[in-house]
């Protein structure tokens, strides 16, 4: 079948194996917790996608990882996840290597070598609040920076090897910025609790990691020039394009799913196919769009824009789509296996992630009137 071939043809040349190795296992299993997806994703050096070349990474280009991306989607919803918020901190370090001592080069070249996990720590899921306004925060004691607070949910919480957090760093002229930590999984005063009470994407491993009076040298903690007006610097705005397409197109990949169960119905599919394809085919060519023009545009709040844009768009195709795979696959599929109705739930989660729609309807206003994107 050509649906998907082309996704799973570049995730078999980035990452030989791991699809292959997904399909070896039935949705359900892949899906728990534990989950063999993640093991899968190591040993085939996923870690590594976003790893430039010459730090002994896979090099993808942002076309590749969404390809990718979509197709890890299409066999493990919660690896798709998971996986996004390692990426995205990968990312993050490479943009902060652009401009950095050293020290993220030798990182991005440990995670490719060494296969180590990311967890993004990043400030997200609190209803209300902005979005950039961490649950971490950070002082200089002694010498040495400590950090206090959580993160809830956080992915990957129980196979992290390293925490990527953004805290709250209060500057010697009293102005609270943004700064991003990188802890140690092992570090005293780290710890994960149970959070994630849904069976839907629990292999995401999606728990608390807590930090109590967690030390660091200094060195470990990277401040930035976003402070509460919530506008995003560029090492920001790198980092939100990277999550909004790699996040748009792994729950693309998971209503995928459904709709290649539609396709490979036993005796064929003799109907119609558009009702299925066309929706997801065509949110997926947006993100496809907006990852060719961040090979060669400037990464500005234009270009932000239009990946909210085709993120928000994604969300419409999935709610049309998803209902319309379940009622072509019908009763006896619905009573013979959860995997439909788990597939369709998954992939609503897109809509939960933030920035939300509602959330961005005034900031996007008014970009259109000319003001510099906030994200809300």
């Amino acid at each position: 079948m050509n649906f998907l071939h082309t996704e799973r043809a570049v995730l078999d040349r980035l990452l030989p194996g791991l699809d292959t190795a997904l399909a070896a296992h039935p949705l359900s299993e892949l899906e728990r917790v534990p989950s063999p997806a993640i093991g899968a994703f190591r040993e085939a050096g996923g870690p590594g996608l976003l790893v430039p070349a010459e730090h002994s990474g896979a090099g993808a280009t942002v076309l590749q990882a969404v390809r990718a991306q979509r197709a890890v989607g299409a066999r493990c919803p919660s690896l798709a996840v998971a996986t996004t918020m390692h990426h995205f901190s990968v990312a993050g370090l490479i943009e902060a290597a652009k401009h950095g001592t050293g020290t993220e080069g030798l990182l991005l070249t440990a995670v490719a070598r060494e296969r180590l996990l990311l967890a993004s720590g990043f400030a997200e899921g609190n209803t209300g609040q902005n979005i950039l306004r961490p649950h971490i925060r950070a002082e200089l004691r002694g010498g040495r920076m400590v950090l206090n607070g959580s993160k809830k949910p956080c992915s990957l919480s129980r196979s992290m090897d390293l925490l990527t957090a953004s805290v709250a760093l209060t500057g010697d002229d009293g102005v609270e910025r943004l700064a991003v930590a990188l802890v140690p999984a092992k570090t005293p005063g780290l710890a994960v609790r149970p959070f994630w009470g849904s069976p839907v994407l629990a292999g995401a491993e999606s728990d608390e990691v807590v930090l109590t009076d967690v030390e660091l040298d200094p060195q470990m903690v990277v401040a930035t020039e976003v402070t509460a007006d919530a506008v995003p610097d560029s090492l920001h705005v790198a980092g939100f394009l990277w999550f909004e397409l790699l996040l748009t197109a792994g729950y693309l990949g998971v209503a995928s799913a459904l709709v290649e169960r539609v396709l490979a119905r036993p005796g064929g599919y003799g109907g119609d196919p558009a009702p299925f394809l066309v929706d997801v085919e065509a949110a997926m060519l947006a993100v496809e769009a907006v990852a060719t023009a961040m090979e060669t545009q400037a990464w500005d709040d234009t270009l932000l824009v239009r990946a909210l844009h085709a993120r928000y768009a994604a969300q419409d195709a999935i709610a049309r789509t998803t209902p319309r795979c379940l009622s072509a696959l019908g009763g006896s599929a619905f009573i013979g296996s959860p995997d439909g109705t788990y597939l369709a739930s998954a992939a609503s989660g897109l809509a939960f992630h933030p920035p939300s729609r509602h959330r961005m309807a005034g900031p996007l206003r008014d970009h259109l009137a000319g003001a510099r994107l906030r994200i809300g």
